[in-house]
């Protein structure tokens, strides 16, 4: 069968180059180990991973309950000292001043307007000048924490004073400039004031 035959030749040859391969390699191995190694067969090892225990979930941000229960929003009396806010009151006017361009007295008011509604007030001066509750109106302090639905400001007596922003006005001196902005317009988050677009009509309502 020349078939047979063949593959016969192809295995012998097979085997020879294996050993003069394996000779020429291995010179130091004798003809009987390397006749022995040709006898065995190759096992060939599978690398399997090892499977992990239980499904990694990625970590998860804290709740809103979590994050009163941790206190993380409450600033510590040490931290409530008015003049440790001096510095930010400082860089916010220096901030106010670049986002308005100057705030030359021929500044168009509506486009400073406008700029406020977007702008961060943290480090800024807020004075109440029109609450539904009397005991706020006057109240005076640098706006440290702006959540929500209130703002907390730390007065000059080291006294943090909580604000709802609903139905309430507030002053704002910006050098020479004095406006008002209305609390019921900072319901909501910084990012989300920033994209929004505020209508005028009317009276500037801030």
């Amino acid at each position: 069968f020349p078939t047979e035959v063949t593959h016969s030749q192809q295995g012998a040859a097979a085997d020879a180059f294996t050993k003069a391969f394996l000779r020429n390699c291995l010179p130091q191995m004798k003809d009987e180990d390397i006749e022995e190694m040709m006898v065995h067969k190759a096992v060939v090892l599978e690398y399997k991973r090892p499977k992990k225990k239980g499904k990694t979930r990625k970590a998860k941000g804290l709740n809103a309950k979590e994050r009163r229960q941790l206190k993380i929003f409450q600033l510590k009396p040490a931290h409530q000292k008015y003049v440790l806010f001096l510095p930010l009151h400082e860089l916010w006017k220096q901030y106010i001043v670049d986002l308005c361009n100057g705030l030359k007295p021929g500044s168009n008011p509506q486009m400073i307007q406008q700029k406020l509604l977007k702008a961060d007030f943290h480090g800024a001066v807020l004075t109440v000048v029109r609450s539904k509750c009397p005991s706020y109106v006057g109240l005076t302090g640098i706006l440290v924490q702006q959540l929500k639905h209130v703002f907390k400001i730390t007065t000059k007596e080291d006294k943090l004073k909580v604000i709802p922003k609903r139905n309430s006005v507030f002053s704002v001196e910006l050098g020479d400039f004095v406006t008002h902005i209305y609390g019921s317009k900072f319901e909501l988050r910084s990012s989300e004031r920033s994209a929004k677009k505020f209508k005028v009509k009317g009276t500037i309502d801030l």
